[in-house]
């Protein structure tokens, strides 16, 4: 964070000083919402939450460290006793920005966002220094969080941006106006809450909506594959930059293949020359993701030679997204648990069946441990029934299904389309699902787990990993 007096910090966010008796103290560390965060310098914002209210742990953060404490009502400790904690922590982080004059760069997107987000991060630090969003943490507290880790050295800042409905990404780019936005696809995620794609595409195009016009060096980066995302260059005055496979996109792909690890290759195209990649990501759909990545990088100014290089070292930074495991007896644990909608359900399913490839040719079978997707609405048990559909036609070896009815969902759109006897099952949870491949994988298996965040499957793949001990990731 960019130093700042506490009476800088009272200005900014419209404060009163409490129990400070130096307003000229300067807050040097971080900005946290975790006491245990606390370091010296520090400035503890305390959010009353669900469960948690903040303001119980100033005493403890002041003591840890803290400089003061961003509070709603006086704690007994120095603070800055503001009307609302949220929105003087965003009103903070755009000064800071500001101030710093950091090129933002902000994603938006129904699913890859922060596949994505990691390609882009770790691409540009290999340009400059670089801040962003760590894991999924895109919202109204999460993003300011983020944007107050820059300092005078950041050059790029990273910024993912979530929505549940019209007007969050409008506020989001209200906190830390980009100048560069990039639009990934509208899909289903969320599409219970939203009503529909088409409000779904409202949502996501509040974002070039926001960037500032072309002569004042605003871009769209839109994927010219969705169709909902390639006529959003007509809702934005900023330059529009088009990726994909489309013949026409600025940024593209050809050649796209596999290898047989699972692992795409392509040759990438910019308007500045061609060079090749080869992801360590698992999954065709990353190459949708890469190209979104290159695009940005392009427009700040790198080689298509840094950019290829930088995509073909970037891995998984981010937690529980197709994160790739060999146990030491040869079973292989893809966990990807940390969400799930149709498009990413769907995407994590073609890339475990060209995993299975070379599995399959030892003897290895391919196992889709998959729980319930939420926030459907009404389409819900269609969904479900398409992704059971789906996990036959790709020759997976074996469904398991997780939960209550949606699991039964899962199931019926196997059984729909043809997949009988053993191919498929139900359990009723997480430890029935450990239970039941603790006794029959074997050697060369591959094992995709993947739901909503919600149900917390991730400890299915943690369990299967935990009782081997010895591992070596891929």
């Amino acid at each position: 964070m960019i130093d700042l007096s506490l009476a800088e910090i009272a200005d900014i966010t419209g404060g009163r000083p409490h129990d400070i008796p130096d307003p000229s103290v300067r807050i040097s560390g971080p900005v946290v919402i975790d006491s245990r965060q606390v370091e010296a310098g520090s400035l503890f914002a305390a959010f009353d939450g669900e469960h948690v209210d903040g303001h119980d742990y100033a005493e403890r953060a002041v003591a840890a460290g803290a400089a003061a404490v961003l509070a709603a009502r006086p704690v007994g400790v120095p603070a800055i006793v503001v009307p609302d904690v949220e929105k003087a922590l965003g009103a903070l982080a755009r000064a800071v920005v500001e101030r710093l004059g950091t090129d933002v760069v902000a994603l938006t997107g129904s699913a890859g966002k922060t596949s994505t987000k990691d390609l882009i991060a770790q691409v540009l630090q290999a340009h400059a220094p670089t801040v962003w969003t760590p894991g999924s943490l895109n919202n109204e507290i999460g993003l300011p969080l983020t944007a107050l880790k820059a300092t005078a050295e950041t050059r790029h800042l990273v910024l993912e941006m979530g929505a549940r409905g019209i007007g969050h990404i409008a506020y989001l780019t209200g906190l830390t106006p980009p100048r560069i936005g990039l639009v990934l696809n509208v899909g289903t995620a969320h599409i219970g809450e939203f009503g529909g794609r088409e409000q779904i595409a409202q949502a996501k195009g509040e974002l070039v909506e926001a960037l500032p016009s072309e002569a004042e060096g605003g871009i769209a980066v839109l994927n010219a594959d969705d169709p909902l995302v390639r006529p959003m260059s007509a809702r934005t005055k900023a330059r529009t930059v088009l990726f994909g496979e489309a013949g026409d996109a600025d940024v593209r792909a050809t050649d796209v293949r596999m290898t047989a690890a699972g692992q795409p290759s392509f040759t990438l195209h910019t308007p500045t020359g061609c060079g090749e990649v080869t992801l360590r990501l698992y999954g065709e759909h990353h190459v949708s993701n890469a190209l979104a990545a290159a695009a940005v990088a392009h427009v700040l100014g790198m080689s298509v030679e840094e950019i290829a290089t930088a995509l073909s070292g970037a891995g998984t930074l981010s937690r529980w997204r197709m994160e790739v495991t060999e146990r030491a007896d040869g079973v292989t644990i893809v966990n990807d648990a940390y969400n799930a909608n149709p498009e990413s359900m769907r995407a994590a399913l073609r890339a475990l069946a060209a995993m299975g490839g070379s599995a399959r040719a030892n003897g290895g079978r391919t196992w889709a441990v998959l729980g319930p997707m939420a926030e459907l609405g009404d389409a819900s048990l269609a969904e479900h029934d398409a992704v059971g559909r789906l996990a036959v036609r790709l020759n997976v070896s074996k469904l398991v299904a997780v939960g209550g009815r949606e699991a039964s969902w899962l199931q019926l759109g196997a059984y729909n389309e043809g997949s009988w006897g053993e191919e498929s099952v139900v359990v009723s949870d997480a430890q029935a699902a450990v239970d039941l491949l603790r006794s029959e994988l074997r050697p060369g298996d591959v094992v995709l787990v993947k739901a909503s965040r919600s149900i917390g499957l991730e400890r299915v793949a943690q369990a299967l990993l935990e009782r081997e001990g010895e591992v070596a990731d891929r």
